[in-house]
C-alpha cells in the first residue's frame, strides 16, 4: 500500500512537472502572438525585451526613421558645441526639415501598419506650430528663427518627449521566401515540441502496456489533445491541453467547467437523437401503411414479408377475454353500489311519471313503499345481470360464443376496413395524423429543456449513491 501510495505521489509530481512546462510554453506562445500588437508598450516601458526579442520576429529598425532621429541626435551634438546660430546648425536644421518632407511624402510606417502614427506625429506638429500644413509646420519648428524665439531646450524637450517615442516605434520587418513575415519563434519553441513528443511517446508506450488490445495508434489517441502541443501552426490550440494538464495535476479546478461542457454536449446529443428516433419510427409507420401492411397485421395474413406469430396466439382475442374477465370479477363488484343507485334513480323517475302514482301518492306509507320497491328493484337487476355476467364467462359454452362474437367482430371489422374506399380514407388519414405528431410533438420533444432533464438525472445519481441509513 505504501509502495503505491509513493507512485502516485511520484505521478502527481510528474504531472504537475509536465504541467508548468506546458504553462510555461503555452505563455511564450501567448508573449509571440501579442508581440507585435503591445511592442509599442514594451518600448516604452521595457526598452530591454524589444532589443531581444525583435531579432526573433525579424523586425530591425526602418532605415528612414532610424536617420532622421541620428540626424536631430547629431543636432543636438552641434548646438552643444557651435551654439543654434551657427552655420554648421543651420544645414543641420535644413536636413532635418528634407527628411521631414520626404518621411511625409514616402510614409515609412506603411510597411508596419503604423499610418496613423504617422497621422499622431502630423497633427502634434500641427498643433504645435499653429499651421493646417505639416510640412509648414515642420519647415518652421526646425528653423533657426524659430528655435530662438521660442527657446531651444523648451522646443527640444517637446520633440522629444511628444514626438520622438512616436518615430522610434516605426521598424521594418523582414519578409521570408514564402511572402510571409520573418518570424524565428520556431528556434525557442522546437525545444518544447521535441519534449512533448518524447512525453507522448512514452505515454503511448505505458497505455499499450497497460491495454494490450489497443493499437498505437488508438493508445496515441488517448492522449489526443497532446497533439496540440506538436501543432507548429494554430499554437493557440495549445490552451485546450495545457488546461487539462493543470485540471489532471490538481493545480486548477475545473470540474464546472468539464461538467457545463459535456452536459452541452449531452444535451445537443440527446435532443439530436430524440428527433431523429421519433422521426424514424413515424416514417417507418408512414411507410407501412403505404405499402398495405396495416390491413394485412389486422388480417395476420401471409405476404411476401410474412406475419411473425411468436405464440400461436390470437393477441386480440386473448387480450378481449382478460378484459370481458377483469371488468366481471374485478370491477363490476367495485362499482355495483353505484349501478344500483343508477338504475333507483331511473326507477323513481319512471314511477313518479306513472298517472295512478300521482293519485295514489297522497296516501300514507305510500313514498315510503315505492322507496322500498325502487331499492328491491335496483338491487334485484344489478343481481341477475351480474350472475348473467359470471354464468356467460364460467359457462364453456357462452365462453366459446363470447370468443365466437369477438372472432366475428374482429373478422367484420377486417372485412369492412377492406373496402377499398374505406382502407384509402384510413390510410389516408393516419398518414395525415402522423405527419402531425413529427411537425407538433417531435417539435415539442426538441424544444423540451434537455439541460434540466440531465440536471433532474444528476440528482437521482447523487440521491442514489448515497448510502441508506440502517437503523439499529
Amino acid at each position: 500500500m505504501k509502495n503505491i501510495k509513493n507512485s502516485q505521489q511520484r505521478n502527481l509530481w510528474f504531472e504537475r512537472f509536465m504541467a508548468m512546462i506546458a504553462t510555461v510554453n503555452l505563455s511564450l506562445v501567448l508573449f509571440d502572438l501579442s508581440y507585435v500588437h503591445w511592442r509599442d508598450l514594451y518600448l516604452q516601458k521595457l526598452p530591454q525585451i524589444v532589443q531581444i526579442y525583435d531579432p526573433i520576429k525579424g523586425i530591425e529598425p526602418h532605415r528612414d526613421t532610424k536617420k532622421y532621429l541620428e540626424t536631430v541626435d547629431a543636432l543636438q551634438e552641434q548646438v552643444s558645441q557651435t551654439g543654434l546660430q551657427s552655420p554648421e546648425v543651420k544645414n543641420r536644421l535644413e536636413e532635418i526639415t528634407r527628411l521631414s518632407n520626404e518621411m511625409i511624402d514616402t510614409n515609412p510606417f506603411a510597411g508596419a501598419n503604423k499610418s496613423g502614427t504617422l497621422e499622431k506625429i502630423k497633427n502634434r506638429m500641427r498643433k504645435q506650430i499653429g499651421k493646417d500644413s505639416a510640412k509648414e509646420s515642420f519647415a518652421i519648428f526646425w528653423s533657426q528663427p524659430y528655435l530662438t524665439q521660442k527657446g531651444w531646450v523648451n522646443e527640444i524637450n517637446f520633440f522629444n518627449q511628444r514626438i520622438r517615442p512616436l518615430i522610434a516605434t516605426n521598424y521594418y520587418r523582414g519578409i521570408g521566401e514564402r511572402g510571409d513575415f520573418i518570424n524565428n519563434f520556431w528556434i525557442i519553441d522546437s525545444g518544447f515540441v521535441i519534449l512533448f513528443a518524447i512525453e507522448l511517446l512514452g505515454r503511448t508506450f505505458v497505455i499499450r502496456r497497460q491495454h494490450p488490445g489497443l493499437s498505437w495508434l488508438e493508445a496515441l489517441l488517448w492522449r489526443w489533445y497532446d497533439l496540440f502541443l506538436l501543432l507548429p501552426f494554430w499554437r493557440w490550440l495549445r490552451t485546450i491541453p495545457v488546461l487539462i494538464r493543470l485540471d489532471q495535476a490538481h493545480l486548477l479546478n475545473l470540474y464546472s467547467v468539464r461538467r457545463q461542457i459535456n452536459q452541452g454536449i449531452v444535451a445537443n446529443f440527446a435532443e439530436e437523437l430524440t428527433e431523429i428516433v421519433v422521426v424514424r419510427v413515424i416514417n417507418q409507420v408512414q411507410g407501412s401503411i403505404k405499402r398495405g401492411e396495416l390491413i394485412r397485421w389486422l388480417s395476420q395474413q401471409e405476404n411476401v414479408r410474412s406475419y411473425i406469430d411468436i405464440n400461436n396466439v390470437n393477441e386480440i382475442e386473448a387480450i378481449a377475454a382478460l378484459l370481458i374477465k377483469t371488468i366481471v370479477y374485478q370491477v363490476l363488484p367495485e362499482i355495483q353500489p353505484a349501478i344500483v343507485a343508477i338504475l333507483r334513480h331511473n326507477i323513481d323517475a319512471v314511477i313518479h311519471q306513472l298517472p295512478i302514482y300521482r293519485n295514489l301518492q297522497n296516501l300514507p306509507g305510500i313514498g315510503q313503499a315505492q322507496t322500498q320497491l325502487s331499492d328491491q328493484l335496483a338491487t334485484q337487476i344489478t343481481t341477475n345481470l351480474y350472475k348473467t355476467l359470471v354464468s356467460a364467462v364460467e359457462d364453456p359454452v357462452g365462453a366459446k360464443l363470447t370468443s365466437q362474437l369477438v372472432q366475428s367482430f374482429t373478422e367484420a371489422l377486417t372485412a369492412q376496413i377492406k373496402e377499398k374506399h374505406l382502407l384509402s380514407e384510413i390510410e389516408s388519414l393516419l398518414f395525415d395524423f402522423l405527419e402531425e405528431i413529427k411537425l407538433n410533438y417531435v417539435q415539442r420533444l426538441s424544444q423540451e429543456d434537455i439541460e434540466q432533464i440531465i440536471e433532474q438525472t444528476r440528482q437521482l445519481r447523487t440521491q442514489a449513491s448515497v448510502p441508506a441509513i440502517v437503523e439499529r
